[in-house]
């Protein structure tokens, strides 16, 4: 019976030791968590504790101003050089810039790569901006306009026309402003000639205030 007894004993220290083990690890689970977790004091929020815990810096991002200019790219082709010791390889980018309101202008240049070539193409672009005399939406009066072999002719067109015109001819059109027009390439169809004729034809536009100076007439007089 004693020896009953003492296991019985035994049996019960050693489950109360066991519920003692785990009670103390409840405990400190819970200060853990109270160490890490401050109570919320009231209309604040509550506030975590961790160690090398920074704040989040907040970048703000500036936007920057839209530029009036339009830039679209007509060509990029590949240009090979026969040097002394071998071969030359770079890339040609031909560009149109213009803001759509009367002015545009024709960048060429060449890159070992193609970005560079495009930047540059644009810089040399705004270098040779050229003013267009609109008159409304079209331009004043037909013309024909020539660089090396390519031939562009301009014709007026009424309001609701749009712009007739393909390959290089249509993007010097758009960005230099007009809305309304019929274009013809005659010559070449070599991009870079066509928007050189085009520039060249728009260039040579004469507007009616300076015909009507001209001949000693108002512009009511001129028009009719």
């Amino acid at each position: 019976m004693d020896l009953e007894n003492k296991d019985e004993m035994n049996v019960e220290a050693t489950e109360n030791a066991v519920e003692e083990t785990a009670e103390v690890k409840e405990e400190a689970k819970v200060e853990e968590a109270s160490v890490e977790e401050l109570p919320a004091e009231e209309g604040k929020p509550s506030k975590r504790r961790s160690r090398g815990s920074k704040k989040p810096k907040i970048e703000t991002i500036e936007e920057k101003p839209q530029s009036e200019w339009t830039e679209q790219v007509v060509q990029i082709s590949r240009v090979t050089k026969v040097v002394k010791g071998g071969k030359k390889l770079s890339f040609r980018a031909i560009v149109i810039v213009g803001n759509k309101k009367g002015q545009v202008g024709i960048g060429c240049a060449k890159a070992a790569e193609v970005i560079i070539a495009i930047q540059k193409a644009i810089a040399d672009g705004r270098k040779n901006l050229i003013t267009v005399p609109i008159f409304k939406t079209t331009i004043p009066h037909p013309i024909t306009g020539k660089s090396g072999a390519g031939e562009v002719m301009l014709r007026p067109a009424s309001q609701g026309t749009g712009i007739i015109a393909g390959g290089a001819v249509r993007p010097v059109l758009e960005l230099a402003g007009i809305e309304n027009i019929l274009a013809k390439s005659l010559g070449s169809k070599s991009p870079l000639n066509a928007a050189y004729a085009t520039i060249n034809a728009l260039k040579a536009l004469t507007p009616f205030n300076e015909v009507a100076k001209k001949r000693g007439l108002t512009m009511a007089e001129l028009l009719n």
